[in-house]
């Protein structure tokens, strides 16, 4: 097998889940709003919105708040790359996989302001030979085609093989399996009582990462 592997973003290589915090609380100051008002929005996010046109729609309505869905959206976005961080011991890690020889690409879904932002900005554009962003391409995990696009910038096809490693079941595992990848998935706890079919299942990247190091 070759040695591809695939990486989500949010919560896989960056911990959105602490941006996010970060970013409730300044919403609800910016908006002088009760501080009560970041646990909601912190609620609201757990029960989960893919669609964030959704989640602002609900937060206009909550908040009575006269900037339009659009507004709210557009400044969630432009303020969420600002806000991630990629841990040092992280971005050694992709660099070492590199250096083995392992072709390191980044799938994920979202919008292309917002994810480009946040590869930017954390310095990933440099860790990583590709990326492949759904905002962009017009394709979305599950959907196999994000996963082409993503070997086809490392210089290689998904006929080979490789590996995928994400936190959704959905997207990046069932994806991945669908694309003909060996998965690792990132269990945060949020899918209890799910069944997987996995290869392997860690509770951080970095001891995905150690998986992959292992495979010669």
């Amino acid at each position: 097998m070759q040695r591809l592997a695939l990486f989500d973003l949010d919560n896989t290589l960056i911990n959105l889940d602490a941006a996010f915090q970060v970013w409730a609380g300044e919403f609800a100051d910016e908006h002088y709003l009760e501080r009560e008002a970041a646990d909601w929005l912190l609620a609201l996010d757990r029960v989960g919105y893919p669609h964030r046109e959704v989640f602002f729609s609900k937060v206009r309505d909550r908040f009575a708040l006269p900037e339009p869905v659009d507004e709210l959206w557009n400044r969630y976005r432009q303020r969420m790359p600002y806000l991630v961080h990629c841990r040092p011991e992280v971005m050694n890690g992709l660099s070492q996989l590199r250096a083995s020889g392992w072709k390191v690409a980044i799938v994920t879904n979202g919008t292309a302001d917002n994810q480009l932002g946040k590869i930017q900005q954390t310095g990933l554009v440099e860790a990583v030979d590709a990326y492949a962003l759904s905002g962009l391409e017009g394709i979305r995990k599950p959907d196999i085609g994000l996963f082409e696009v993503a070997a086809q910038r490392c210089g290689v096809t998904l006929e080979g093989g490789g590996w995928m490693v994400g936190d959704h079941l959905v997207a990046d595992i069932g994806g991945g399996q669908a694309a003909g990848l060996r998965t690792i998935w990132i269990d945060r706890g949020t899918w209890v009582g799910h069944d997987h079919s996995a290869d392997h299942v860690v509770t951080d990247v970095l001891q995905a990462m150690e998986i992959l190091h292992s495979k010669r």
